[in-house]
């Protein structure tokens, strides 16, 4: 009889703790917000399903004691542009607003609420860039996004700035690229939500509907949201597109008297071309004094080095050129007169056309050094005179034909445009 007794106040006694076993049950969707807002709604894509879903399981844990919610938890991310201070704001914004929307459904206490700010998703955005073959130069854009992880983590120091960098691999084209295609999954808040589930043989029975209600770890991508009730609009510029150019003079021809100026402008993928123009014109009658020059050229430039893969129109340059100019020079002797006298400089110019190389050194923040020189043709007509009681004589007509050196440059250039700049010397950092 005692046997009979024991073994049923263990069964009691066992039916009690099963009562109380407790199970946790986790579940989450992922919500992507338009860059720089913090807008939600349920009209665009699948949001309306995916938000009704977490309704229900809000709504089923404050009907009945099968399922209790025990917390909530926001972890807002970042794709890489923007600072660390707006996309910090944001995400404690947004969180805000999907707070406010799921307490639509029941009260929330603020205990079980909690947020987290992920910054930039490096890891998210290695992950994409691995699962896409078409990112321009995908290795060398692993590499240097891992780097920059690394760093984020602190387990390699500080290389400056992580976006420069990107936004300079290759000319910006992995950068533009993973722009358009990844960095709007980046733009994302993650919402999780934790229940415990108990049995309780008081409460009804659960349909099989509530069986099914919570599945366990769920993910469901949202691809854009606005706001159900106002809109708030962040007041943030959008991240400006690297652009690279370069202002320059000769300062051979400064040195000869000759003002000069100079653009280049950088198209990607280490190419640029270059434009310059030269006018000259000072002459004494009175000593048969004449010192005139103008004209221009234009070249198609390729840059390579290691100095030109970290920023555009810095290092080794080889290029393609083409000149058309004019001269006269006289210093009372005999004088040189290219082409035609008077007319344009269409009627009276010379021409070369030829290769040239080039480097282009650092010498400040903004500045750098280009040394150039160019091998190639140069063909015209050219005529001699001799000035002669205050008249100029002419003695001959020629033809030029000359290979050899015909450019050389030492110009000094100003870098100009958006992240066109040296690091390392001087200024900001």
């Amino acid at each position: 009889m005692k046997k009979k007794l024991f073994f049923i106040a263990l069964l009691f006694y066992g039916g009690c703790l099963s009562a109380q076993t407790v199970h946790e049950v986790r579940d989450s969707v992922q919500i992507h917000f338009r860059q720089g807002k913090i807008d939600l709604s349920p009209s665009v894509g699948d949001n309306r399903s995916a938000l009704a879903r977490i309704a229900d399981s809000l709504r089923t844990s404050y009907a009945d004691s099968i399922y209790r919610l025990q917390r909530i938890l926001v972890v807002g991310g970042a794709s890489p542009e923007g600072s660390v201070r707006i996309n910090r704001w944001l995400s404690e914004k947004r969180a805000g607003v999907l707070f406010d929307y799921l307490s639509r459904y029941g009260a929330l206490p603020d205990s079980l609420k909690a947020s987290e700010f992920l910054g930039r998703d490096w890891g998210g955005l290695i992950r994409l860039v691995m699962d896409d073959p078409d990112v321009p130069y995908r290795e060398e854009t692993l590499a240097l996004l891992r780097e920059i992880a690394d760093e984020a983590r602190g387990a390699a120091p500080a290389k400056g700035d992580h976006l420069g960098r990107i936004q300079r691999l290759r000319g910006g084209a992995p950068y533009w690229y993973m722009y358009k295609r990844h960095f709007p999954d980046l733009r994302a808040s993650r919402l999780y939500l934790w229940y415990e589930k108990v049995w309780n043989p008081a409460a009804p029975i659960p349909q099989p509907k509530a069986e099914i209600l919570v599945p366990p770890v769920d993910t469901v991508i949202i691809r854009d949201t606005i706001y159900i009730h106002d809109t708030l609009y962040v007041a943030r510029p959008c991240p400006e597109r690297p652009f690279y150019m370069a202002l320059k003079t000769n300062m051979l021809y400064d040195a000869l008297l000759i003002p000069n100026i100079g653009v280049e402008f950088y198209l990607g993928r280490n190419w640029s071309v270059a434009a310059d123009w030269m006018y000259g014109w000072w002459k004494t009658d009175r000593r048969h004094w004449y010192w005139r020059a103008y004209g221009g050229g234009i070249s198609v430039r390729k840059w390579f080095g290691r100095a030109a893969e970290e920023k555009p129109l810095t290092g080794h340059h080889l290029g393609l050129y083409g000149q058309i100019f004019t001269y006269d020079f006289e210093t009372g002797g005999r004088g040189y007169m290219g082409g035609k006298p008077g007319g344009t400089l269409w009627d009276k110019m010379n021409y070369a056309a030829g290769v040239e190389y080039g480097y282009s050194h650092p010498i400040a923040r903004r500045l750098n050094i280009d040394f150039t020189i160019g091998v190639g043709y140069w063909g015209g007509t050219y005529h001699e005179y001799k000035p002669v009681d205050g008249c100029y004589v002419w003695q001959s007509t020629r033809q030029r034909h000359w290979f050899g050196p015909t450019k050389a440059e030492v110009s000094l250039v100003w870098l100009l445009g958006h992240g066109n700049y040296n690091k390392g010397k001087g200024g900001r950092r």
